[in-house]
């Protein structure tokens, strides 16, 4: 049992309030819809804190990034440099001159939180720590990371001078990270091997081996930092990416995510509306019909009210040609209790050029002669 005091969970922005939520024994914590990014609860959640080894959904990210990009490959082999060798902390003991592939250097950062693993991939990708750093803290400006500044790939704060991150940032990386499904698999893992099964590893993450339903993410403790979580987990086509920072214990860490991700399926659903298409009557042009469509739509709401979700389609029953590929033409808008939650674009499929006068003529001329 955690001491919890009373506290009421902030409403979320475009739906009904719920069930109220007890603030958590740590310094920040959030939740958020990976899917939507819909802040579920927030508790001092933009103050900039020494995150530990969570800074490395960064360095994942990058990583996974170059990979996406084609820059690196999964099955390149990484050369390990003395400086990367030289990290404390948790590691696998990498030694100066090893190599190991870049697909089992991550699952050692993801699993095992190995700190000269993150500092070898890092230098792999950027040519030193410090180039892959600057590439860390200009990726979280365009992510809109508002409170973050990274000093290194690991988190190692015993000479860090300014090396910050805040929970709402966290989150928001995060759910960059897990949208490269490979990570998931990685962080999934409790138990694996390096060097031939010669090396064992275990998953810092206790909740992906007790909690149903955790997908990841990544932990990290330090004597500055405290005990640190991004946590995520998928239920019933929910997924949750829940933040823990500073917690005085690995115990009470893992029970104030436990319980912030308990609150979060309890109380929440996703509400999912499919991309979809169709067709209008074209007016002008040699063809009869437009093909439009509209991108999908997601939805975080109180838990049984996705069947509640209205739609009202906003478009003409005809369209007049000419028309570019990508004009928008309408929108579908998404209602709760009467009132907008949400829209998308409908938007034409492909061009439609306006009729031309010889088209047309012999359009007549076809039409008279059969008569």
């Amino acid at each position: 049992m955690l001491p919890f005091s009373a506290s009421a969970a902030p409403q979320v922005e475009g739906v009904p309030s719920v069930a109220t939520m007890e603030e958590l024994p740590c310094k920040a914590a959030i939740l958020m819809d990976a899917a939507t990014g819909t802040v579920l609860y927030e508790q001092n959640a933009d103050e900039a804190l020494p995150p530990a080894s969570v800074t490395k959904v960064m360095t994942l990210l990058l990583v996974m990034e170059a990979v996406e990009k084609g820059k690196i490959a999964l099955d390149d082999m990484v050369g390990v440099s003395a400086h990367a060798a030289s990290m404390g902390g948790s590691q696998v003991f990498l030694k100066e001159g090893e190599q190991m592939s870049v697909e089992e250097m991550l699952k050692c950062v993801v699993i095992a939180s190995a700190n000269d693993c993150a500092v070898a991939l890092a230098e792999f990708v950027a040519g030193s720590e410090e180039a892959f750093v600057a590439a860390m803290n200009a990726r979280a400006a365009e992510l809109g990371m508002k409170n973050t500044r990274f000093e290194n790939t690991n988190g190692l704060d015993d000479t860090a001078q300014n090396h910050v991150i805040s929970a709402r940032d966290i989150a928001i990386m995060s759910r960059e990270l897990i949208s490269h499904p490979k990570i998931l698999e990685y962080s999934g893992i409790w138990m694996d091997s390096i060097r031939d099964g010669a090396f064992g590893l275990t998953n810092t993450n206790r909740l992906v081996r007790f909690y149903p339903g955790c997908t990841g993410l990544k932990t990290g403790s330090t004597s500055r930092a405290g005990f640190c979580i991004s946590a995520t987990a998928t239920r019933d086509g929910l997924s949750l990416v829940c933040v823990i920072m500073a917690a005085e214990t690995r115990d009470v860490r893992n029970a104030c995510a436990t319980k912030l991700l308990d609150y979060g399926f309890a109380n929440f659903e996703s509400y999912r509306a499919p991309a979809g298409s169709m067709e209008l009557a074209l007016k002008g042009s040699d063809t009869d019909t437009m093909t439009v469509n509209w991108q999908d739509f997601a939805l975080t709401v109180p838990k049984g009210r996705a069947g509640d979700v209205e739609i009202k389609r906003e478009m003409p029953d005809s369209v007049c040609a000419p028309l570019g590929n990508g004009a928008q033409i309408g929108e579908m808008i998404f209602l709760l209790d009467g009132k907008e939650v949400g829209r998308v674009s409908v938007c034409t499929a492909h061009e439609a050029e306006r009729i031309g006068f010889g088209t047309l003529f012999w359009h007549l001329l076809s039409q008279f002669l059969l008569l």
